[in-house]
């Protein structure tokens, strides 16, 4: 008989994570104790358990802007090599408690610079404390792997200069590019120096697009520019007709447009996020997320945090929302879990070994 699915069960379980911010994922206290540190003293409150509960009110609002303002108080104590590395320590362990065995994790280095830092120092400082975090999580039985994602801000003007910067430690624990920040307004294609470079480099790079802005946003990051892969892209269901009430409706009417069609047919991954997508008025519950149709459609899909404290959230509860939306199994949970090592942007040995070596064979002991 499979092991029963439970949200210990699901812990325990090896997970991948394409999609999770740096500056989206601290601890409470580690930002009460950094905010000391650096006299920031805009915080809401002292108290961790009422901070947690205030970055999760805030960022339940249905708007992305409002969602990213948030992030004002985590990049405002993340400006020291010191406590970039201490999040960035944290991080890994955390994840790692999770039971993610193999981790991407983006953030910019543009917004750390406030107190002097070079950009290099800040990568320099991240990057030393995922070494840290991984050999913490391995000391505790929790081995995990974190390759970093050199993000640029959509709304700036440094994204050739990130991408350089990202090419330039693509040996030392960088393993792709992206672009964040709000959408609309900020197209990617006022990058497209940065994705030329980027392309002639043979780098890897992801682009957010597809969130709260629609299907023009995801036709540029693809056929424009370039990406590898689709950060969220919950928006080509926009372009899939459907009819009928039920998902078994959905399933058997759905008609795809020609971009959904080329995302699907091209194999081009979704980082999708269900609990921010809800906050951020991409989708409008877990039950209705367009991840269940997608999933049954065959897309590239993947599940991911895109932001733990915000959406106090990890793997295990995006799982187990899942789980309890649609009835997934070990077997869809083992699809997505492959899906994402797929789509991991480390080499294709790297990819193969995490799945038969940690995937596969933990699975396979869950279904048994």
């Amino acid at each position: 008989m499979p092991v029963e699915i439970t949200p210990e069960t699901i812990r325990r379980a090896p997970k991948v994570v394409l999609h999770d911010h740096l500056d989206g994922g601290l601890r409470p206290q580690t930002i009460i104790d950094l905010a000391a540190a650096v006299g920031y003293q805009k915080l809401p409150t002292a108290a961790a358990g009422q901070l947690r509960q205030w970055f999760s009110d805030a960022a339940d609002s249905g708007s992305l802007v409002r969602y990213l303002e948030t992030f004002e108080h985590t990049v405002a104590v993340m400006q020291t090599p010191s406590g970039l590395r201490r999040v960035a320590s944290e991080c890994a362990e955390d994840l790692a408690e999770d039971g993610v065995v193999y981790a991407e994790v983006r953030w910019a280095p543009e917004q750390h610079v406030e107190r002097g830092l070079s950009l290099v120092e800040v990568v320099d400082a991240v990057l030393a404390g995922f070494t840290d975090g991984c050999m913490a999580a391995a000391a505790r039985g929790h081995p995990i792997q974190v390759g970093a994602l050199v993000t640029a801000m959509r709304h700036a003007a440094r994204s050739k200069e990130i991408a350089e910067l990202a090419v330039a430690y693509r040996d030392r624990g960088v393993v792709g590019f992206d672009i964040a920040g709000a959408e609309a307004g900020f197209p990617p294609t006022r990058h497209l120096d940065a994705f030329e470079y980027l392309r002639r480099e043979n780098f890897h790079f992801t682009i957010h697009a597809g969130e709260a802005f629609g299907l023009p946003s995801i036709w540029e990051a693809l056929q424009w520019c370039g990406a590898d892969r689709l950060g969220h892209g919950v928006r080509i269901i926009d372009d899939i007709t459907v009819s009928g009430s039920s998902l078994e409706d959905h399933v058997a009417s759905a008609r795809l447009g020609r971009l959904a069609q080329y995302v699907r047919d091209k194999r081009i991954p979704l980082e999708l996020c269900p609990s921010s997508n809800i906050q951020t008025g991409a989708a409008r519950s877990v039950l209705r997320h367009p991840i269940g149709l997608l999933r049954r459609l065959q897309f590239r899909t993947t599940v991911n945090t895109d932001n733990r404290l915000m959406s106090d959230t990890s793997m295990t509860k995006e799982m187990c929302q899942l789980v309890d939306a649609f009835g997934y199994d070990w077997s869809d949970l083992r699809w997505l879990t492959i899906n994402a090592v797929k789509s991991a942007f480390i080499p294709f040995d790297q990819r193969l070994n995490i799945i038969n070596t940690q995937i596969k064979p933990r699975y396979a002991e869950l279904l048994a």
